[in-house]
């Protein structure tokens, strides 16, 4: 079968499509033939390097597609169609492949009013918004900034924020104001001018900003991001934290039925076939995409 790797780090240039036995699936565990697989942001950084690594590796976070062999004590049947979330910075094959192997647990039924192009958009996403405000333990009437928030995961935050009854701030460009009010965003900043001072009771920073995020945070809030390792050092009494997203399949399936509920909306900005992968990385590096790229084998 076919997938996507790297040997070395580095831009575009660097993703091959690599040939390698169909994998089996042991105790437990699901092969899923893959429908779509969603582009993000972490495969990039996993390309260029961010996490290191000195063997080949595989990329491909999310898949969508029909289930074609089960191991022993895996609860699913083959043809079932299913998502999925595949984490792991050094894993040799992601779910941009033919084929993926997984654990049953992580798996969860694909939303049934979306085709598995959308449905590739959610695992990664969703399950990271979700995992954030548990992390940020936020109460319902309090108040949310979350920034890059027309971003995947800022946009789902936005959503399941607003369900959850919080008063939220997205902060974007001025061009994704209608969208996130639209979403659940109480209220809406423009990237880039100054943020108020000591404000929210919490932050997503799903942008990086930091610093500046953090000075919006009022004392004795919290401060959340989800690149471990890059938060800013806490003051004021502000809790701070960053995210390591875990595959959690029971929480996927609650969030595959928000998105047959309409709460949570998938966005596709365009697809690429499997062998275009190294031209998907270069369109996703260029930016400005209303939704995630997706993989077609």
């Amino acid at each position: 079968m076919r997938a996507v790797t790297v040997s070395r780090f580095g831009g575009p240039d660097a993703v091959e499509i690599t040939e390698h036995p169909r994998p089996e699936p042991g105790p437990g565990q699901v092969r899923i033939k893959v429908t779509a697989a969603a582009l993000n942001p972490v495969d990039a950084a996993m390309r260029s390097g961010v996490f290191g690594g000195a063997e080949r590796i595989g990329l491909g976070f999310d898949v969508a597609g029909t289930v074609d062999a089960v191991g022993p004590g895996a609860a699913w049947s083959s043809g079932d169609r299913v998502i999925a979330l595949a984490t792991g910075h050094h894993k040799p094959l992601g779910t941009h492949a033919d084929y993926v192997v997984l654990d049953g647990g992580t798996l969860a039924p694909a939303p049934a009013s979306l085709d598995d192009l959308h449905a590739a958009t959610l695992p990664l996403n969703t399950t990271t918004a979700a995992q954030s405000l548990r992390l940020l333990a936020l109460a319902s009437g309090q108040s949310l900034l979350v920034t890059g928030a027309a971003g995947g995961v800022g946009a789902h935050t936005v959503e399941l924020a607003h369900r959850q009854g919080l008063k939220v701030t997205g902060l974007d460009a001025a061009a994704h104001e209608d969208y996130l009010l639209s979403r659940g965003a109480d209220h809406f900043l423009t990237r880039g001018q100054p943020l108020p001072a000591a404000c929210f009771d919490g932050v997503l920073d799903a942008a990086r900003l930091g610093v500046e995020a953090l000075d919006a945070v009022r004392d004795g809030g919290v401060y959340a991001g989800l690149w471990p390792g890059q938060e800013p050092e806490s003051e004021r009494g502000i809790r701070v934290d960053a995210l390591g997203v875990r595959a959690d399949g029971a929480l996927l399936t609650e969030l595959s039925a928000l998105a047959d509920q309409g709460v949570l909306r998938a966005r596709v900005a365009e697809t690429y076939p499997l062998h275009s992968a190294a031209q998907a990385h270069a369109r996703l590096s260029q930016g400005a995409l209303p939704g995630r790229i997706v993989l077609v084998p």
